[in-house]
């Protein structure tokens, strides 16, 4: 079962925005990111730590975003995140961006492994990260990275 946690949410800023005036590409991962950090805080996770690059690292090892609609400098946004366990080393999470009104914006997936260092061997996800997974479908588990 996983645990309920509360959206992310922030404003677009100027800075987000491409010459265009819309949020540039790459910036919809970084709110994606932004969720992320939130929701592993919400989790009890140490950030420092887990961000330190001692011990267990957990690298992205596959991103994708589809755009449905674009956002602007000054629109409220909100994440939502679907945590799904591949196996007993990598995760999935599928974030949902939407705008005020509630439209979804984009969709995004990211994928990851937890690596112990030096070595760069895989290692079980830890908890309390493992108790908000949900399990994905079997033939999830059976990619080979």
């Amino acid at each position: 079962m996983t645990t309920p946690l509360h959206d992310y949410e922030r404003t677009v800023h100027f800075a987000d925005t491409d010459a265009a005036g819309v949020v540039y590409f790459a910036n919809l991962l970084r709110f994606c990111h932004e969720a992320y950090e939130d929701a592993l805080a919400q989790l009890g996770v140490d950030l420092r730590q887990f961000f330190s690059s001692k011990g267990l690292i957990v690298p992205i090892t596959e991103a994708q975003v589809r755009f449905l609609k674009p956002l602007y400098c000054g629109d409220r946004l909100r994440v939502t995140i679907d945590p799904q366990r591949l196996d007993s080393s990598r995760f999935q999470l599928t974030y949902t961006l939407y705008d005020a009104e509630g439209s979804r914006v984009a969709i995004a997936h990211t994928q990851h492994i937890c690596l112990q260092l030096p070595e760069r061997q895989r290692v079980a996800i830890p908890k309390p990260l493992s108790r908000w997974l949900k399990s994905a479908p079997e033939e999830a588990s059976d990619r080979e990275d």
